[in-house]
């Protein structure tokens, strides 16, 4: 094969891939001047979250008690700028109309989605200390839980359950807080460094614990209450999707389960569809289970 038939080969290629109908939904189409949700920005801003969130496990390994006031206060400041930056592109990050073949695009940014970001960068590390107070009942559940835990200090440091929870509140925060994608991005940083997937738009309640955590499915409208222990590979999804007139599934329903307090799910549970499991019920592994558990109930493998 010539030359000039390697060069046939690689302008077909290119014209195929330029053709509009290929990438149609495909294709992000930028707005000078917009700015982009960035992976590496992102991650830069969790680290500073969790090394204002847990100081001295995470940031710098070497901080005093004295100077804790100086320490928090330039990566408070370091984190809102970072975080204004981000939630901007968030809220400019939008979609093209059908008209424009489908693209995605950023919208321009106004003058009013550059305050609302600086609003909710606000409002977000205000709430922080509300933040840390509920990760240290997540700490104390997962020391608790384990008799293999010598430590707080070990659970912060080394158990990928406290990654993922903490990324999931942070980004629980900004979805209640209005910010739409940079959630979805956080939660999923954590998913590839974890193996844990919690949707952002869960709720969750204190003292939870994922025990060894690799495979677990929390979806987007799931329920959870206090003091909940789930182990690796539990599944907690939806049953079915209802469709609409032109047969597209219809999104933002209720169709995870709700875990009442107590409950504990065994590995390799899948627990499907809108159904409560019990306050103080126990699922065993390997399970399917698609209909409610009465409170206080222990649901096992049958012979």
């Amino acid at each position: 094969m010539d030359s000039n038939q390697y060069n046939e080969m690689l302008t077909r290629a290119v014209d195929e891939l330029s053709e509009s109908e290929s990438y149609k939904g495909l294709f992000h189409r930028h707005v000078d001047g917009t700015p982009i949700p960035s992976w590496s920005a992102l991650n830069e801003m969790v680290e500073l979250a969790r090394a204002i969130l847990f100081p001295g496990y995470y940031g710098p390994s070497v901080i005093y008690s004295h100077t804790m006031n100086y320490h928090i206060g330039v990566e408070v400041e370091q984190l809102h700028g970072l975080l204004q930056q981000q939630i901007l592109a968030g809220l400019c990050f939008g979609m093209g109309n059908e008209e424009e073949e489908q693209t995605q695009r950023s919208a321009p940014c106004t003058d009013y989605q550059r305050k609302k970001a600086t609003l909710i960068a606000a409002r977000f590390i205000e709430k922080l200390p509300e933040i840390r107070r509920t990760l240290a009942t997540d700490v104390e559940a997962a020391y608790n839980g384990d008799p293999a835990a010598t430590s707080y200090g070990e659970v912060i440091c080394c158990y990928p359950a406290i990654r993922a929870i903490s990324n999931y509140r942070i980004a629980h925060l900004l979805l209640t807080l209005g910010v739409p994608l940079i959630p979805r991005i956080i939660t999923e940083m954590a998913h590839s460094e974890t193996g844990i997937d919690i949707h952002p738009g869960a709720q969750i309640g204190p003292y939870f614990t994922i025990d060894h955590g690799t495979g677990v499915v929390i979806g987007e409208t799931c329920i959870i209450g206090r003091n909940v222990k789930l182990y690796q590979g539990v599944t907690l999804g939806a049953k079915s999707f209802p469709l609409d007139e032109q047969g597209n599934p219809v999104k933002g329903i209720p169709r995870h389960p709700i875990l009442e307090d107590d409950v504990i799910i065994y590995s390799n549970a899948t627990i499907l569809g809108r159904i409560t499991i019990g306050k103080g019920a126990t699922v065993g592994g390997n399970i399917w289970v698609t209909e409610s558990v009465p409170a206080g109930a222990r649901i096992t493998q049958r012979k």
